[in-house]
């Protein structure tokens, strides 16, 4: 009871300052829920059940995530993210009419609830990878009513045959040839098992294996000539799976000849592909429905158009022929095929108009322009997906989903975007913030204006004031609007064409890396509007960008990755490539930071150079102990400012603040011991100032830590299989103070000059800071930390952390984990007055503390915070898979009006009051003569 009351009580001191404000949520932040950019061969439109009238798109991304999108909005409608150890290709399949999709990556294989994506069953074939997934639509030439089983290829245990509505394994196919297996697919009647097989003389030739679909034993097998155009499986282009005619078509390495055999006869039907241009790639589209007429669409792409040919299978006469050709048009452009019923229609899009074809005759049916929006300027179609309406023999309407080459996926419905979904954000792993185009602009002038004399600085600072007023007509033809939007309380957010310089600072731009190579630029003022998007491969070829890093300069990026150079340098404002030499010769334009000494982790050691660059000879370097080895360090933010230097007790008394600028946090393991152990280094000299050890640690889970101002802060998980009587996780919280003693400045207070390279010359191991803990339980896994930030450092900070466990992400106040908090007793009426409340060694995480209340943020990597234009708010970006930004007050948002104040009726009001003076103001007037005349 004591220890519940003492929550209560701390949560009763809190509450206040982090509660959100009803009319906030969803408004001042922004949830970018992605899926990643979708498969080609496993996105589709389905119904979720038979009964359904409206169509949901199905799409799996190649990290796992199983995505489920509402066509009308692009809503998630659900996702899920199946745990596999070991790494693969995503596969997603599903049958017609059925209420379940069955996935499979690595060694996992799962049927999903197709309307709410809640597992049905699920089988985890331990030591082999799942090469490709089918549904068997029929058995027997007779379709199945029940649960359609799949059928799943294996790297190493052949193919499998499961129940779909158990999952139970109703038959093995093992094959001990030693061929590579490749893919599988279905007939009415057959189960085709296809594989790699390399003659003495090279290339690979395709065998085919019947099974049979109810006991899975061999029923034939014939190998086709193709060791001359197949090289490995990147030449084979199609392996049909649930068509009335199964197909494998295949080319040759120059892609002069398209080769294709119905799968379970032996003829080859040989076809030219179009000469006028080297073709650069081919893409086989076919129906994948038993019923579908048995026709399929090629297409071509060269490096200046792109074309298609449209074949039809003769199923008695087991035959190709090609039916007709499409045009070639200039530009990039996709093919989608959507079955109707047991017609075939092909839908052809590129950046100006969509296309209905019937893949019985070359005529179009129907043709829409696209209404493309500016955030698809000088992108192209990818790939797509289509779903048609016919209606009385005619084409009525059609929607795809479409992959741009930027990364947008989008819907198009009859040529108008419907919807847009940044696909490209997903996997984010790097992120900082970079100052809008205005704020680089006034800085260059001040500083350029900094470096003349009074009278240049002037006339400078003149001339600068008369080319501001081409602004001018626009700032007046805006301001009607402005005053009535603030009037109405209508905020400008809500509709910003450009990023700009907003009155509170909200409208910053964070810039966020990608591990497929690409860089965004986003306005978290503007529910996180995408300003500018770029391909870093089109940049560096080669280069590997999984683990890229940034850095926010004065008016660009500097971007790093494997395989590069050199550094990446962006233009913060634009996205466009600088130039090295540039950035060198224009220092007052652009200029790095300068650093005394810098440091980074090389071979092991923690080591620090003079410069900003690492130079042959380290000035400091830091080895680990005891053979623990280094797993990360944190160094306390560049800008960080302070806003006192001691913290004031309740006896008006002050414990000055351990205030040292160059502190970093060092993180070490020791493994065979599951010892964690944590140093506090001075970094300008690589002086130790503090150090720690925590035993019985699951060195494997994540280990985040941060600092900020005098205090630091990490998590760990205790080891399960250890003997210590508690176990879960760990949240250490450490505050640095000059001396123990309340108005002691320490050994260094009467010091006029101290040196940061050698503090230790003159006064030994005195310079070493006073460190306050205390540890707390925290019911949850923490992945990440991070500190709010603001201007002046005024507003007390939060601890940012992200729990992956349930998708969400806490701001902690600083209050509750307090290491001052007295322990075993209650705090006296002076520490009350500080907001001490009595230390409890478990923490519970308050509702109220949740940054993404009811959104679910999923595979979160890290979380950055800046300082707005307001002292009492800081912006958050978090980034990973999912994208999330907000606005946090940790003190409420003292300096700024909130939304329930009606500005409509103050001004009422003071024009109310103003008429009224001036209708008293004569009758006073008049009062007093008569006063004076009646006396």
């Amino acid at each position: 009871m004591r220890l519940h009351a003492a929550l209560v009580l701390a949560a009763t001191l809190v509450a206040p300052a982090a509660a959100i404000f009803e009319d906030d949520a969803y408004h001042i932040d922004f949830h970018h829920a992605l899926i990643g950019l979708p498969k080609r061969d496993a996105t589709f439109f389905h119904k979720p059940y038979a009964a359904s009238k409206a169509s949901l798109i199905y799409t799996i991304h190649g990290n796992r995530t199983i995505g489920v999108v509402n066509p009308k909005d692009g809503a998630l409608v659900w996702r899920q993210a199946p745990v596999s150890t070991q790494p693969g290709h995503g596969l997603l399949r599903a049958a017609e009419d059925q209420d379940t999709v069955v996935s499979a990556f690595g060694n996992h294989v799962a049927a999903w609830n197709a309307a709410d994506g809640r597992i049905v069953w699920e089988a985890r074939l331990i030591g082999a990878t799942v090469e490709d997934l089918e549904i068997l639509e029929q058995e027997d030439g007779i379709t199945k009513n029940d649960a359609k089983d799949a059928i799943v290829l294996l790297s190493d245990q052949g193919v499998k045959r499961f129940d779909g509505k158990t999952g139970r394994v109703k038959w093995t196919y093992q094959d001990n040839s030693g061929d590579t297996p490749f893919q599988i697919s279905t007939s009415p009647t057959t189960i085709f098992y296809i594989a790699l097989h390399t003659p003495m003389l090279g290339g690979s030739q395709l065998r085919v294996t019947s099974l049979s679909p109810i006991t899975g034993k061999k029923l034939d097998s014939y190998t086709l000539s193709s060791e001359s155009e197949i090289q490995n499986h990147e030449h084979i282009l199609f392996a049909g799976a649930n068509t009335a005619a199964p197909l494998l078509a295949w080319t040759d390495k120059s892609n002069k000849v398209l080769k294709v055999n119905i799968i379970g006869t032996k003829g080859i039907s040989t076809f030219t592909t179009p000469a006028k241009e080297a073709i650069k790639k081919i893409i086989l589209h076919a129906p994948n429905r038993v019923n579908s007429l048995a026709h399929f669409l090629v297409e071509y792409h060269t490096d200046s158009g792109h074309s298609a040919e449209v074949y039809h299978v003769d199923l008695k006469k087991n035959t190709v022929s090609k039916a007709y050709s499409l045009p070639e048009l200039k530009g990039k452009g996709a093919f989608a095929v959507s079955p109707v019923d047991a017609n075939v229609y092909f839908t052809r899009i590129t950046t100006e108009e969509i296309s209905v074809l019937s893949s019985a005759s070359h005529g179009v049916l129907a043709r829409w322009p696209i209404k493309a929006p500016s955030s698809l300027a000088g992108a192209y179609p990818v790939q797509a997906n289509s779903e048609v309406i016919v209606k009385s023999g005619s084409v009525s309407s059609i929607r795809s989903a479409v992959l741009y080459s930027n990364g947008q996926w989008v819907s198009i419905r009859n040529g108008d975007v419907a919807w847009e979904r940044p696909e490209f954000l997903s996997g984010a792993v790097s992120a900082t913030w970079a100052t809008l185009a205005e704020e680089e602009s006034i800085a260059h002038e001040l500083e350029v204006e900094s470096h003349q004399n009074v009278v240049s600085a002037y006339i400078h600072r003149v001339q600068r004031h008369i080319k501001d007023l081409e602004h001018f007509p626009a700032w007046i033809q805006n301001l009607p609007t402005r005053v009535l939007g603030n009037l109405l309380g209508k905020s400008e957010e809500s509709a910003i064409d450009e990023i700009h310089h907003d009155t509170f600072g909200f409208h910053k731009l964070a810039v966020v890396a990608t591990e497929d190579g690409r860089l965004a630029a986003l306005d978290v003022g503007a529910q996180g509007k995408v300003v500018w998007n770029i391909d870093l491969n089109e940049l560096a070829p080669g280069a590997t960008f999984s683990d890229s890093s940034l850095k926010a300069f004065r008016g660009y990026v500097e971007v790093m990755g494997n395989g590069l150079q050199g550094p990446l340098f962006i233009n913060s404002t634009t996205g466009e490539l600088l130039i090295s030499d540039a950035i060198q010769t224009q220092p007052a334009i652009i200029s790095k930071d300068q650093h005394l000494i810098s440091f980074d982790l090389i071979d092991g050691e923690l080591k620090g150079f003079l410069g900003a660059q690492a130079t042959a000879e380290p000035v400091w370097t830091f080895t680990p102990p005891n053979g623990e080895s280094i797993v990360r360090y944190t160094a306390r933010p560049i800008n960080d400012p302070v806003a006192s230097i001691g913290k004031v007790l309740g006896d008006r008394k002050v414990l000055y603040k351990y205030l040292n600028p160059n502190l970093v946090l060092v993180t070490t393991v020791l493994q065979s011991a599951r010892i964690v152990s944590f140093y506090l280094l001075d970094s300008a000299s690589g002086q130790l100032l503090h150090a720690v050890s925590h035993d019985d640690v699951d060195a494997s889970r994540p280990i985040p830590s941060t600092i900020s101002e005098n205090w630091f802060s990490y998590s760990l998980t205790i080891d399960s299989t250890s003997s210590a009587s508690s176990r879960g996780y760990q949240l250490v919280i450490a505050e640095l103070f000059e001396s123990p003693l309340p108005d002691d400045r320490g050994p260094l207070g009467a010091s006029s000059n101290a040196s940061s390279v050698q503090p230790s010359a003159a006064h030994g191991d005195a310079t070493k800071p006073y460190v306050m803990s205390q540890t707390y339980h925290i019911p949850e896994e923490i992945s990440h930390m991070a500190v709010t930030q603001t201007k002046q450092g005024i507003t007390s900070r939060e601890l940012l952390v992200t729990l992956p466990s349930s998708n969400s992400i806490v701001g902690i106040p600083r209050m509750v984990i307090d290491p001052r908090r007295p322990v075993g007793r209650d705090p006296t009426a002076l520490e009350a007055s500080e907001g001490l409340a009595k230390y409890s060694p478990i923490i519970m995480f308050d509702p109220k503390w949740s940054l993404n209340h009811k959104y679910e943020v999923s595979g979160i990597k890290g979380v950055i915070a800046t300082e707005s234009g307001l002292e009492s708010t800081s912006l958050v970006l978090a980034y990973g898979q999912d994208i999330f930004g907000t606005r946090v007050a940790p003190s409420f948002t003292f300096d700024m009006l909130g939304k329930g104040f009606n500005k409509l009726q103050m001004l009422l009001t003071v024009v109310a009051l103003f008429v009224a003076v001036l209708f008293v103001a004569p009758l006073v007037r008049r009062k007093q003569i008569n006063s004076l005349w009646t006396q």
